[in-house]
């Protein structure tokens, strides 16, 4: 006799990084936002990285104070900082003359928290501005990063 058991296992892996989405066009700004969960905050505490797709170097923040030394070139003049807002923990950036290179995924790390936030850049083809989404005036999530499932298939036959 033939036994045939089928397992079917699903596990469903969620990463609820917040990814905001934001559109502006050529020739104009957007707001980066990013901010820290750390409370009481220090300026000798305060690390930010930011990166476009995981490695160019857009800005980076050590100990409160702005360093350009391994800046991406692309970026140089372009972006804008608030550094009255850091001990509130906020740690958004503003980047401005906008080009097609623009768009993609700016994350910004916060350390040593560890905090990390993720914008999505979309460039529109108009130069008549800027424009942010109406998900992220409101603050709300746009889109979630996810893992994919992943199926688990077993077969046992006696």
């Amino acid at each position: 006799m033939i036994i045939s058991i089928y397992l079917i296992c699903v596990f469903t892996l969620l990463i609820n990084k917040v990814s905001l989405q934001v559109t502006g066009d050529i020739g104009g700004s957007v707001l980066l936002p990013c901010s820290s969960t750390e409370p009481d905050l220090k300026p000798q505490d305060i690390n930010v990285h930011w990166r476009h797709n995981g490695s160019k170097i857009v800005y980076d923040i050590v100990k409160a104070h702005y360093s350009l030394e391994l800046q991406d070139q692309r970026y140089k003049n372009r972006v804008e900082t608030f550094p009255d807002e850091y001990l509130k923990g906020n740690v958004s950036i503003k980047l401005n003359n906008l080009q097609h290179t623009d768009a993609g995924t700016y994350s910004c790390i916060i350390t040593p928290s560890s905090d990390l936030h993720t914008v999505q850049v979309i460039i529109n083809e108009s130069s008549a501005g800027n424009k942010i989404t109406d998900q992220e005036n409101k603050g709300e999530d746009t889109e979630a990063d996810r893992k994919p499932l992943l199926w688990v298939y077993i077969v046992v036959d006696h």
